[in-house]
């Protein structure tokens, strides 16, 4: 009979089920029965990946309008702060991508996982490209417009254009064949790379800017309105990466005025 301590090992180093487990299951050692419900928790979160994982592919499928058809998913990160740029990217997807397993929406991501992710979808997509919309383009268009056209401009930046793009919450200005996609990164693979390319190029954005701004705590905020943020902004002013026409910065530059 093996030891608990090789048991334990043998489960750990498991991927699936396999015959010589029918035995662990009926091991009644306290050590072999936590092992055991452990190997079995983890199996089970493995499945529910593959199958969310699956559900997303035959999302992305459903909008093929032909079986070699290229569709682009493009999302956005930073709608929101009152400092930075809106980042978008658009992606294109291999048809089945099994090393994206686990890839949703990035805010439901840690930033570990962000950034591990982050270099296997550069690593497999087929296309991407990622796009910068500054804080003066943003004040200038307003952030919905600004948004659109950074989606655009992604798509645009594509080394091959798609037959199809799914946008998340956004129709584009464009001939290409779309759908519009509410809460887009949780159902579709393509949106849900594009978002984790966006978000993780806006927050390293946002650390160097951070290096330059040390006093605003851009690393830690991101630019949203925090309180730390907020105190920076009322002892210190705007800087030129402030959104003027957002407030309580528009009421700032209005009192100065």
């Amino acid at each position: 009979m093996k030891t608990i301590k090789e048991i334990t090992q043998a489960l750990k180093e498991a991927t699936q089920l396999e015959d010589w487990m029918n035995e662990i299951a009926q091991d009644e050692r306290a050590g072999v029965v936590k092992a055991w419900a452990q190997f079995q928790k983890r199996l089970q979160k493995q499945e529910a990946l593959k199958q969310a994982h699956q559900e997303k592919l035959d999302f992305d499928a459903s909008y093929l309008p032909h079986k070699e058809a290229l569709i682009a998913g493009t999302d956005e990160a930073g709608r929101g702060p009152l400092a930075g740029p809106v980042v978008t990217a658009a992606v294109i997807l291999p048809n089945y991508c099994a090393e994206l397993l686990g890839v949703n929406d990035s805010k439901q991501l840690s930033k570990d996982k962000r950034n591990e992710f982050t270099k296997r979808i550069k690593e497999h997509a087929l296309y991407y490209a990622v796009h910068f919309q500054s804080a003066e383009e943003i004040d200038r268009l307003n952030i919905y417009e600004a948004t659109r056209q950074s989606m655009l401009k992604s798509i645009e930046a594509l080394e091959v254009q798609p037959d199809f793009i799914l946008a998340d919450a956004m129709t584009l200005h464009t001939d290409i064949p779309q759908a519009s996609i509410i809460k887009g990164d949780a159902q579709s693979l393509a949106i849900a790379a594009a978002s984790i390319l966006a978000k993780t190029a806006r927050d390293d954005y946002m650390e160097q800017l951070d290096e330059a701004f040390p006093q605003y705590g851009f690393a830690q905020h991101a630019g949203y309105g925090t309180k730390q943020h907020l105190e920076a902004l009322a002892e210190y002013g705007p800087t030129s990466h402030h959104r003027k026409t957002f407030e309580p910065i528009k009421s700032m530059i209005t009192q100065r005025e």
